[in-house]
C-alpha cells in the first residue's frame, strides 16, 4: 500500500496549514473522497492545499471547518496562507501565481523584457529599482526572490511544463543591465532552451505587421480545467477566463508563433547575442541587415 508522502509543516505558512488539514482530515478519519463531500472541489484540489501547493478558498475552508468540527480555523486563516503565498508579487498576478503550477501548457509573448519566468537575479532587480518606488532594500529583495522563485518550475524534481516563449529581436539588442550581465541573461534562456525546458522563438524586429502587437499575452492549458489567457500593464494584469476571448488569444498566439523564426534559428541568434555582449562588441542599437 503506498504511504502518504511526509509534509514538512517548517517550509513555510502554506504548508504549515497543509499539514494541520491533514492531521485534523486524519484524526477524524475522513479520506479526501468523504472530507470534498458537499463541496464543489474534488479529491485532488485537497490534496494539493495539504501539500501546500494550492491556496484554500474561503468556501472550502468553512466546509472543512463544518465536517471536521474546528470551530472556523481554516477560515480564519485561509486568508494569511493567500497572503504568503503571493508574497512578493502583486496582488492581481495571484491567480496566474497559482496556476501556472498547474499548467500542463504555458504560452508567453513577451515584447518588452525578458518573461519573469526566465530572468536572472540581476536583470529582475533591474526592473524592480528602475521604478523608484518607495520600496527598502529588504523589500525589493523579497520581490527579487519571489520572482526567482517562480522559475523553480524548470527544475529537475520538479514537473515541467510545456513552457513555449516567443521574443522580441529588440530584447536581445538593447542591454537594460551591464553587458555581463546582459550575456548571463542569454545565456540562461539558452541553457534552459538547450535542455529541452523551454521553447524559444524570436520575432525579428523587421518582420513588419504581425498578431499581438498592441500587448503582452499569456496563455494556460490544463488537465483538470479551462484554459486561461493573462495580460498586464506596468501596474495591473487581467486573467481572462472567457472561452471565446481565450479562443481569440490563443489563435493570435498560433499565428505570432508561425511568424517567428524556428527554434533552431532563434537558439543561435541568442548565443551570438550572448558571445558579443561577453566579448564587448555588442551593438548598442538595431543594425539594419538581412534576416533571411
Amino acid at each position: 500500500m503506498a504511504t502518504c508522502k511526509e509534509i514538512d509543516g517548517s517550509a513555510g505558512v502554506p504548508q504549515f496549514y497543509g499539514k494541520e488539514l491533514r492531521f485534523k482530515r486524519e484524526e477524524a478519519g475522513l479520506t479526501l473522497e468523504k472530507l470534498s463531500d458537499g463541496s464543489f472541489y474534488g479529491i485532488t484540489y485537497l490534496s494539493e492545499i495539504e501539500h501546500g501547493h494550492r491556496r484554500m478558498p474561503l468556501d472550502l475552508a468553512q466546509h472543512v471547518d463544518r465536517v471536521l468540527k474546528t470551530d472556523g480555523f481554516f477560515g480564519r486563516r485561509c486568508e494569511d496562507v493567500r497572503k504568503a503565498r503571493r508574497k512578493g508579487h502583486a496582488e492581481y498576478f495571484e491567480r496566474v501565481l497559482d496556476a501556472e503550477k498547474r499548467a500542463e501548457t504555458i504560452e508567453q509573448w513577451s515584447p518588452t523584457v525578458f518573461p519573469g519566468l526566465l530572468q536572472t537575479e540581476p536583470y529582475a532587480r533591474s526592473l524592480f529599482r528602475v521604478e523608484r518606488t518607495p520600496d527598502l532594500p529588504e523589500e525589493i529583495d523579497v520581490k527579487v526572490d519571489a520572482r526567482l522563485a517562480r522559475a523553480q518550475l524548470f527544475e529537475k524534481n520538479h514537473r515541467t511544463p510545456q513552457y513555449w516563449n516567443i521574443l522580441s529581436e529588440s530584447l536581445l539588442r538593447l542591454p537594460i543591465v551591464p553587458s555581463q550581465q546582459m550575456a548571463e541573461q542569454l545565456d540562461h534562456i539558452a541553457e534552459l532552451t538547450r535542455r529541452g525546458r523551454i521553447f524559444t522563438q524570436i520575432i525579428p524586429w523587421n518582420a513588419g505587421a504581425h498578431p499581438l502587437m498592441q500587448g503582452n499575452a499569456l496563455v494556460l492549458d490544463f488537465a483538470d480545467a479551462p484554459p486561461l489567457a493573462y495580460t498586464e500593464g506596468q501596474h495591473h494584469g487581467v486573467t481572462v477566463d472567457d472561452p471565446g476571448l481565450v479562443k481569440q488569444y490563443r489563435r493570435s498566439y498560433d499565428l505570432l508563433r508561425a511568424t517567428a523564426l524556428p527554434p533552431e534559428v532563434s537558439l543561435a541568434m541568442i548565443e551570438k547575442a550572448a558571445e558579443d555582449y561577453r566579448n564587448g562588441v555588442h551593438p548598442n542599437r538595431l543594425e539594419h541587415r538581412d534576416l533571411a
